[in-house]
């Protein structure tokens, strides 16, 4: 805010009455006279602008001015003018603003003192400021609102704002001007000396619906030339009158909603005006009921907005369209009020799933039910229409059902496969209808069917055969076990009996075991004795209850398990429990002298048939004698002394391994002779006891001729296995096997693409064989083929274009065969050349040295250059050597007997004593046998020195 001008005056008159005052006393105090200089100047003067000449109106030497000491002083707070010294002008110092200084006072003076000295001397100096037009009017604010009622009347006057300009007379405001309009004019007043003022004046009656707001420019203009001008903007504002009535847009709305639409849902919103404001142009929206039908109980109206909703739940199928009028309200001190009609169409939904209604005719369905069979009917509604509707069936899963259609939605629940109740007792047949909607909308039904049992499993055991064990001797009448036997029916269908069938070797087995015909156990009748029976089988019937009644089997086999009831029995010679048994030796026996043998049998068997020896020996003995555990051989333990007895009894215990133990006790008197001449006889006549063929002979040949013929049946199956796959390819490769006889008495065995030359050796005491492989059968060979009956057949020869292995002359090694004697050595074999020759007639493809000691030898002979480790070995029989004449056989002579064994790397030799019995010592063994037969020799040679000479220490 500016100062005012009346309080600038007096603040400045308060300051000016005090300078004067001290001006006043000091020109008293000097007497001084005084002097009043005046000067006028326009305000806004520029600095350093001369005012007037002081010394020249004072009448002052400019001299003197210095020597004086020339002052200006005044009382306001800027020091306006200065003095230059040099020439006595008053010049502008501050720029002067003649409004600052002097508002609202038309004249305007600045007064000052100027003071001498030398003498003292006050002169009074007063300057005029002129005013200048440099004030534009202006208005407190810039803009200016008028609130008018559109009700006014024309003429009325409206007071305007005034203007303030700082300059004074006719630079001051002398005039306003308005904008040009058509509803107001300008109504000035005033001039001259009193201010002007305006007043706004009303043309034409204002309508706030046309224009709310009139914006007008007022304009104060001074009266300086140029004059300058302030302005100031009106605003007109028309105050409402409520003279409108609500419309709405439309006089008809329509909409459409769904009927699954959501509580809440938008259905349409109303649009209506008021041309009023304020109060009078709000509007309020509402129903309008009509007789019995309230449209709130539907639909909801927002009243402000107009916006309608649903209220709750529609359903086409209840209703299809709404006739609503809907009424809009202003707020008007006298409310005004507008109506307008809504259609609300309802849209149809799929909002209905089909219903399922299921009727049973058969339940439960038996399991053995034809195909076809109606179980039950299905019918299938929907609230819908159109193809919301249209409804299909089906069945969800896969089951022995199906549905069969009889008339649009009507459908029969038939049996459609086989039905066992084992498998599933229960159906839980899910039904399922869905109708053409969009989206379709389905429901499902479940129908729970039980299937009722047949009789059409039998009673089945775990399996087709159990074993049972029972010991000898156990009580009568124990179960001995249980069979039971299951039935995937039920109730009676599945009620089981029990029945034995068959015999106990000829025995009626109702007589041996009896069984629980509820439970299945098995009770036996009697004891029984392992010894005189073993095993037997019978069946077991289980027959259910059903109509009609199944039945199954199953085989028992009772093993009798054995129990040590038998005490050992001693065997002859000392068995005779009236005789003495006496032994007799002479009394140079060497330690390990054999003395008896004691043999007994235990009718029990496994450990209970396991005898073990001991010798209990009385006092005096001296641990002459010893017996092996096993082999129930008594033999001397030490040589004679001349301390020992002429006579020796001996007690032997023979014992089993049962539990608990039995035993069984002989008695031999042992009786020392002094000379070998003494004891007449090594043996004692042992009286033959006749022996009745027993169950046990019977069972161990029964056995003995199975084994034996499941060993043949392999065996011929195996040739004719490898024949047959023999058979199958070319003859080349794999023909059959065979043997090529030679002239000389030789054998060629075939097999494949293996070959092997079998010679033969003759001799009263022994025959021997030497097997090695060979190529394919030679030129002018033979081939004879082995039948069941050791006879031979005679084949055609096969021809054989391989050439045979040239000679090797740079090794050659021979082995010799003597009468009595046997090769010993061992032959690896692979593929070698073959012997070839014309009828009758023995030819070699290897050259061999004889080192035979008599005519009937034979010699073995490696290929050249093979190496005594090769696996192709040759053997002639018969006398000869490099030189000797080849030897002939007769036709069909077949050399002496031997084995053969094709693909074997041994050589088997058989030595047979002239008394036609066997040495062990003479079979040939793997490896050096040579080696091998001296180390044993060597070995027990040592052992029985060893033996012999503890018995000399003991």
């Amino acid at each position: 805010m500016f100062p005012t001008v009346e309080s600038v005056g007096r603040a400045m008159l308060v300051k000016r009455n005090r300078i004067r005052l001290c001006w006043l006393f000091m020109a008293l105090l000097w007497k001084c006279c005084t002097a009043q200089i005046s000067y006028s100047i326009s305000e806004e003067m520029d600095k350093g602008t001369v005012v007037g000449n002081v010394a020249k109106d004072l009448n002052i030497n400019v001299r003197d001015l210095q020597t004086r000491d020339l002052t200006v002083v005044s009382g306001y707070s800027k020091e306006y003018f200065k003095t230059n010294f040099r020439t006595g002008e008053l010049y502008v110092a501050e720029r002067i603003d003649r409004e600052e200084l002097c508002p609202k006072s038309v004249k305007c003076t600045l007064n000052l003192e100027a003071l001498l000295k030398n003498p003292m001397g006050l002169h009074r100096i007063e300057v005029t400021v002129h005013d200048l037009n440099d004030n534009a009017p202006r208005f407190v604010e810039e803009s200016h609102s008028i609130n008018i009622s559109e009700s006014s009347p024309t003429g009325e006057h409206f007071l305007l704002p005034l203007a303030l300009d700082s300059d004074t007379a006719g630079n001051s405001i002398k005039t306003y001007k308005l904008t040009p309009n058509e509803y107001f004019s300008l109504d000035v007043q005033g001039g001259g000396e009193h201010s002007v003022s305006a007043e706004l004046v009303l043309l034409k009656a204002l309508d706030r619906e046309k224009q709310a707001t009139v914006k007008l420019t007022l304009s104060a203009i001074d009266g300086g030339k140029p004059p300058k001008t302030g302005t100031l903007e009106l605003n007109v504002n028309v105050l409402d009158v409520n003279d409108n009535t609500p419309s709405f847009s439309q006089g008809l709305y329509k909409a459409r909603v769904k009927e699954n639409a959501l509580p809440g849902s938008l259905v349409l919103q109303l649009s209506a005006s008021d041309l009023d404001e304020g109060d009078n142009g709000k509007l309020v929206f509402g129903f309008v009921k009509r007789a019995h039908f309230d449209p709130a109980d539907v639909f909801l109206i927002d009243a402000e907005t107009g916006e309608i909703t649903v209220k709750d739940h529609l359903d086409y199928e209840a209703q299809a369209a709404y006739d609503i009028h809907v009424q809009a309200t202003d707020k008007g001190p006298y409310p005004r009020r507008a109506n307008a009609k809504l259609l609300v169409e309802v849209l149809d939904v799929n909002d209905n799933a089909p219903e399922i209604v299921v009727t049973s005719l058969m339940n439960p369905v038996k399991e053995d039910a034809d195909i076809g069979s109606v179980v039950a009917l299905v019918t299938v509604t929907d609230k819908d229409g159109g193809k919301n509707g249209n409804t299909q069936c089906k069945i969800a899963a896969s089951t022995p059902f199906k549905l069969k259609s009889n008339y649009k939605n009507y459908y029969s629940l038939v049996v459609d496969g086989l039905i066992d109740r084992e498998q599933c007792s229960l159906y839980d047949i899910t039904i399922v209808a869905t109708d053409e909607g969009s989206p379709p909308l389905s429901s499902s039904s479940v129908i729970t069917i039980r299937v009722s049992d047949v009789n059409d499993n039998a009673p089945h055991f775990s399996e087709t055969i159990t074993n049972i064990y029972v010991k000898e001797n156990s009580p009568v009448g124990v179960s001995i076990s249980r069979v039971i036997a299951g039935d995937s029916d039920i109730n009676e269908n599945a009620r089981v009996t029990y029945a034995l069938l068959g015999d106990a070797n000829g025995i009626p087995v109702t007589s041996v075991m009896n069984i629980n015909s509820e439970t299945g156990d098995i009770v036996s009748l009697q004891s029984f004795d392992y010894e005189k029976l073993k095993t037997f089988q019978f069946k077991v019937q289980a027959t259910d209850s059903g109509v009609p009644a199944l039945s199954s089997n199953v085989t028992v086999n009772v093993f009798i398990l054995d129990e040590n009831d038998n005490s050992p029995t001693i065997l002859a010679p000392y068995s005779e429990h009236s005789s003495v048994n006496s032994e007799s030796i002479p009394y140079s026996a060497e330690a390990g002298y054999f003395v008896a043998k004691i043999r007994a049998v235990d009718a029990d068997s496994g450990y209970n048939a396991l005898l073990s020896y001991h010798l209990s020996e009385p006092k005096g003995n001296n641990n002459l004698f010893r017996m092996g555990t096993s082999t129930g051989e008594i033999r001397t333990k030490r040589r004679m002394s001349d301390n020992d007895l002429k006579s020796h009894p001996l007690v032997v215990l023979v014992c089993d391994h049962g539990e608990a133990s039995l035993s069984a006790t002989v008695s031999i008197d042992v009786v020392v002779l002094e000379s070998t001449a003494d004891i007449h006889t090594p043996f004692r006549h042992v009286p033959i006891k006749e022996e009745t063929f027993s169950d046990l002979h019977l069972y161990l040949l029964i056995a003995i001729v199975a084994v034996s013929l499941i060993f043949l049946l392999s065996l011929i199956t195996l040739v004719a296995v490898r024949c047959h796959r023999q058979t199958d390819g070319t003859l080349g490769r794999y023909g059959a096997p065979m043997i090529t006889t030679h002239p000389d008495g030789s054998w060629s065995y075939s097999k494949a693409t293996q070959q092997y030359d079998v010679c033969f050796s003759s001799d009263t005491l022994k025959s021997d064989v030497v097997v090695f492989p060979a190529p394919f059968p030679p030129v002018d060979a033979e081939l004879i083929s082995i039948n069941g009956g050791d006879t031979f057949t005679r084949t055609q020869t096969l021809p054989n274009s391989d050439k045979p292995k040239a000679p090797n002359s740079d090794w050659r090694y021979s082995a010799s065969l003597r009468a009595g004697g046997v090769m010993q050595s061992s032959v690896h074999m692979e593929e070698s050349s073959v012997m070839q020759g014309a009828q009758g007639v023995l030819v070699q493809n290897w050259p061999t040295a004889s080192s035979a000691a008599d005519a009937e030898g034979g010699e073995v002979s490696p290929p050249m250059g093979a190496g005594v480790d090769s696996n192709s070995w040759h053997f002639r029989y018969g006398p000869g050597g490099p030189g000797a004449p080849p030897q002939h056989l007769k036709p069909g002579e077949v050399p002496p007997e031997a084995f053969i064994i094709p693909g074997s790397p041994a050589i088997i030799s058989i030595r047979q004593n002239q008394g036609g019995e066997d040495d062990k010592s003479d079979f040939i063994t793997f490896g050096k046998k040579e080696e091998a037969k001296k180390k044993k020799k060597k070995k027990k040679d040592k052992k029985d020195k060893k033996d012999k000479g503890k018995d000399d220490d003991e």
